[in-house]
């Protein structure tokens, strides 16, 4: 059975979005941070299996390394290694067996990778499906409460109020 994945180019979604690209401007750790919760959160909605990757390629010496943050994995490039590079080998692999997207807007990256079999996504396109996934999912949690009142006596099926009105009165 396929999975889907979604690959993610991390820094250019993060400068591309304005929230995290403002958070940027103070603290490239805290948007990388939330980047990495926003996601997790899409994960959980979606279900795909989501690998978000940072370019890591001019930390001299940089090995690179692969974390799981919750449910995603997050992978920094070891030095020399674009998180391009990254994308289009592991994008590779994997669209061979299983629906692979890759979120980025670098357009060269997107030709490339729809030539392996990926599918592409732009950063923007990514912002509405994270928020249409997470409205979806606030409108299927409404739908399933009660549509009573703030009161105990509203949540309460028939039997039960029935028999503490009973309580109540002393009958």
């Amino acid at each position: 059975m396929a999975r889907g994945y979604l690959l993610v180019d991390g820094y250019n979604i993060i400068f591309a979005w304005d929230e995290l690209a403002k958070l940027a401007e103070d603290s490239i750790d805290i948007a990388r941070a939330r980047l990495c919760d926003i996601l997790n959160e899409h994960q959980g909605i979606t279900g795909l299996e989501i690998i978000l990757v940072f370019d890591a390629h001019l930390v001299e010496g940089g090995l690179g390394s692969v974390l799981r943050y919750h449910n995603i994995t997050v992978v920094y490039t070891k030095e020399a290694e674009t998180a391009d590079h990254y994308i289009e080998q592991v994008s590779a692999k994997l669209s061979r067996q299983d629906t692979v997207t890759v979120a980025t807007s670098d357009r060269i990256e997107q030709i490339i990778i729809m030539s392996q079999g990926a599918r592409r996504m732009s950063a923007a396109d990514l912002l509405d499906d994270v928020k249409r996934e997470k409205e979806q999912l606030h409108e299927r949690y409404l739908s399933r409460q009660p549509a009573r009142g703030n009161r105990l006596a509203g949540l309460l099926d028939a039997e039960t109020a029935k028999l503490l009105d009973a309580m109540r009165y002393d009958k």
